[in-house]
Order: structure tokens, then sequence, then C-alpha cells
């Protein structure tokens, strides 16, 4: 996989604290596209083919990572969090974090735990609300807290240990969720010729899609897209016995056919498997119980037809998650292609495909 991907999910980005991911993905847009985009939420996006006259099809990852943000400093230097999208907190307790102040330097802190020895013949108490967990950065104090750089209104991330697995085909980092689909997007604005296109092609990501899909609705409503199409990590069940659409590592993209907030419609829904299927492209059925972009997206504009090409991942929403390079070819020959097929005539075949 490309390096983009290690800078990518190395960087802190929870929502709301975009900032280092978006001055990333402008610094590699701009090579390679007409015009940058960009909504008041922070929201990024290149444009290719500007001025065509076939449909406006936009292609979007996020860039907010799941985290926590400071709400408070106690006397004894401990650091109280609040949830900065779907975490709970047992996934977090007695992990690595880091604490990123203004000027973006990372100040270490483990989350604080109780060891055995000094809870022995205590009752359990079940899982650990999430704002029950405190942060240790090793202060002496609440004012030494201070005097080393906590403030209110922090963002907390996990701590990154990017690793490759022995057969070096899977690949543990946080983030995945989803600076893959950042990664995505550049690579599709960097390969992506304006003679490929019939299309006019909006290609970049979002901001705060963890805490409700906010920025897709910002961006989608700048752009005014006839086609979105959501690039994101999804969660497999696979190592946890889960049935044929709950998704498997290594088996191909993600046709999330299904979840709560999008029921992908039918004609799209076709069009993405005739095109996997002609080419060979792996891919498999994926049901969902959360929601990605697509489902704010497909609420503007008149209506939008949108899709989901997931990326599956184990473990996401939590501090390490992890991805196969195998899936990654698998999305990135589906998105290339889809992209290049996209024109006034597909785009009407497939809105009469209901």
């Amino acid at each position: 996989m490309d390096k983009l991907y290690r800078d990518l999910v190395d960087l802190p980005g929870a929502p709301s604290f975009e900032a280092p991911v978006k001055a990333y993905m402008k610094k590699n847009l701009e090579p390679y596209v007409e015009e940058i985009l960009e909504d008041r939420l922070g929201s990024i996006f290149g444009v290719i083919n500007k001025g065509s006259k076939g449909p406006k099809v936009m292609v979007a990852g996020h860039m907010d990572e799941v985290g926590a943000i400071v709400t408070g400093i106690e006397k004894s230097g401990l650091v109280s969090i609040s949830s900065l999208g779907g975490v709970h907190g047992d996934v977090f307790l007695s992990q690595h974090f880091n604490i990123i102040t203004d000027d973006l330097e990372k100040i270490p802190c483990v989350t604080a735990s109780k060891p055995p020895h000094l809870s022995r013949g205590a009752k359990p108490d079940g899982k650990i609300a999430f704002n029950d967990l405190k942060l240790d950065i090793g202060a002496d104090d609440k004012e030494h807290a201070e005097k080393l750089g906590i403030k209110i209104g922090q963002q907390v991330i996990p701590h990154n240990n990017y690793t490759v697995s022995k057969d070096g085909k899977k690949i543990f980092s946080k983030a995945w969720d989803d600076r893959f689909g950042c990664g995505m997007s550049l690579e599709i604005a960097r390969d992506i010729k304006k003679e490929d296109l019939d299309c006019e092609l909006y290609v970049g990501a979002t901001v705060q899609e963890e805490v409700g899909l906010r920025g897709a609705k910002t961006a989608a409503g700048l752009i005014k897209p006839d086609v979105f199409i959501a690039i994101d990590c999804s969660p497999c069940a696979d190592s946890f016995g889960g049935d044929d659409v709950s998704g498997k590592i290594g088996e191909g993209f993600l046709v999330r056919f299904y979840d709560p907030s999008a029921i992908m419609h039918q004609g799209m829904k076709e069009f993405i498997i005739n095109a996997a299927e002609e080419d060979g492209i792996k891919y498999q059925y994926y049901k969902s119980m959360g929601g990605t972009d697509a489902a704010r997206v497909q609420l503007t504009n008149g209506g939008t037809l949108v899709a989901t090409i997931g990326m599956p991942a184990r473990y996401i929403h939590s501090t390490t998650s992890m991805i196969s390079t195998d899936d990654y070819k698998e999305v990135k020959k589906i998105a290339y292609k889809i992209i290049k097929m996209f024109n006034n005539e597909t785009v009407e075949q497939i809105k009469k495909n209901v």
C-alpha cells in the first residue's frame, strides 16, 4: 500500500479536530485537481473535469477518527474525558493515548485502571461508562498537569503502533476508519485524469462523520452531486463467528446493501455488482447496523444516488483496527472502474432500475 496511508493514520484528527488531516489532504490534492472546494465545517474536495456536461460525482472518505475530549482536570492530576464518536469505555481501558495540545504536541498518557491487588473481594461493576474513564499523564496534581500543557477542550487520540502482520498482508493501526477512505480519495485524484471521465468529479473527504455525518451534509449542499460514493471502513464480525453478510477480511470489497439509515438504491447496487463481475473484482454482500456519509447525502439535492464501497476491517472504533492489503486492491479496482463509467446515460439507467 502507498506510503500516504501510513502518513494519514499517524495524524491526529478526532471529530472537529481534523485540521492536520485536512492540511495533508489539501497538499496532496492540489497538484492533481483543477480547483479546491472547502465548506465552512472543514470538508475538502478537489474537482477534476470541471465544467463537464456529465453528472456530478462526489467521492469521499471522512477525516475524523473516534477519540475523546478533555472535560476536566482533577485535584489528583488525573484528566477527565468525554467520548467523540461511538466508543465503549471498556475498549479504551488500560490503553496508551496522546492528548494533543494546540500546537499539536503529543502529551502521552494512559487510561487509569485499578489492578486486581486493589480490587480483590470487590463485586464486578460490569461495563465501564466512558465518562468514568480518567487519563493519567504522570502529573503530581492539577497544577502540575496544567504546567505540562493540559487544557480543557483538547483532543485525545490513541497512541499509534502501525504494524504489518507476519504474512505481510494485514496492517494494524488506529484510524483506519476512515483514513483509508482519505487515502483512496488521494489515489483517485492522482491517477484518474480528466480524459478518463464523462463526469465532473469531486474527490476528497468530509469532517465529523463519527458524530452525526455532519460534514457530508454541508459538503453535499455545496457540491449538489448527482451521485455520491462513500469509501469507508466497515466492521467485520468474521473473527467472532459472524454470518455471511457481516463481512470477512480478505474476501473483497463490501457491497453495503442495507443499513438502518441507507438502503442502497437497487439500480446502484446492480450497477456496482455488474461492474465487479465483469472484471472479476471480488466483492461480498454486507449488512450493517451503523451508517456512513451516504445516509446524509442521499437526502440532498432532491435525492442523490448513493453507495458505500466498504473496506472490511476488524476492531474499528477501538485503539487498533486491522485491514487486509488484498481487500485494498479490490476496493481500488472497483472505485476506479465505476468512476470512469459514470456518464449521463449510466446515471439515467441506474435511476430507472428502482
